[in-house]
């Protein structure tokens, strides 16, 4: 008797969790499906990115000035060619970028809107098909690139928006549709709708402990059921 009674208690419990947790477990399962429906280099558009070809160049680069007065003047230094031009950019202690010409290390200003456009066209499938091109300041960027950068948000007529560094004069985000539905639906996965990166908080970990106990408990009750369901087949045919 103290057995089933054990059991009886086993099954309440499970019923009472079954309710408290379904929703969430069904609310995983749901939004896991849809983030795998599609590969993860299509959700980030890179099957959007165009291959582009830059001639080597030739000659030996400038250098960069830079006052030394005792304080780190910067933090990363990268050249790279860009639409057939030696770029070097200089990434300072505070975030901020700083572009120069790799071949005459004169300062170069930020990316406009024209230029933007022009680096959409050329890097981005559809990328003629334009419908507005907006600046954002570093602390104010929107919320599908997340990034404390200034950029160039040109959005296309399908819906993607691709994100230009006006300071790096790179594309640094490419958010499609697709993408922008993934990320409500990680958000929802790990219930943070708020920033969508916490996934260490007590509101997850809580569900998620209920959400084990309850399938450990439907792990007892389905064998003990089976065990007891076995047993008395065996005594009807006995």
């Amino acid at each position: 008797m103290g057995h089933q009674r054990t059991m009886r208690r086993f099954a309440n419990w499970h019923i009472w969790l079954g309710w408290l947790v379904g929703v969430p477990i069904l609310m995983w399962t749901v939004t896991g499906l849809v983030m795998v429906a599609k590969p993860i280099e299509e959700v980030r558009g890179n099957h959007l990115k165009l291959e582009t070809t830059n001639e080597g160049f030739s000659g030996n680069p400038a250098p960069i000035p830079f006052k030394l007065d005792g304080s780190p003047q910067a933090t990363e230094m990268r050249s790279y060619m860009q639409n057939g031009r030696l770029i070097t950019t200089v990434t300072r202690p505070d975030g901020s970028i700083d572009r120069f010409d790799g071949a005459s290390g004169q300062p170069l200003d930020d990316i406009d809107e024209q230029e933007a456009r022009r680096i959409v066209r050329q890097g981005i499938v559809g990328g003629d098909k334009v419908a507005s091109a907006t600046k954002f300041d570093a602390n104010d960027v929107p919320f599908d690139f997340r990034r404390p950068m200034p950029v160039w948000q040109v959005a296309l007529e399908g819906g993607t928006h691709v994100y230009v560094g006006t300071e790096t004069g790179r594309i640094e985000a490419v958010r499609t549709r697709w993408w922008r539905l993934f990320d409500v639906m990680w958000g929802l996965h790990i219930m943070d709708l708020e920033t969508r990166e916490d996934t260490h908080h007590p509101i997850l970990i809580l569900f998620a402990v209920l959400a084990v106990i309850g399938s450990l408990l439907g792990c007892i009750l389905m064998f003990r059921r089976r065990k007891a369901r076995v047993s008395t087949q065996a005594k009807v045919a006995a």
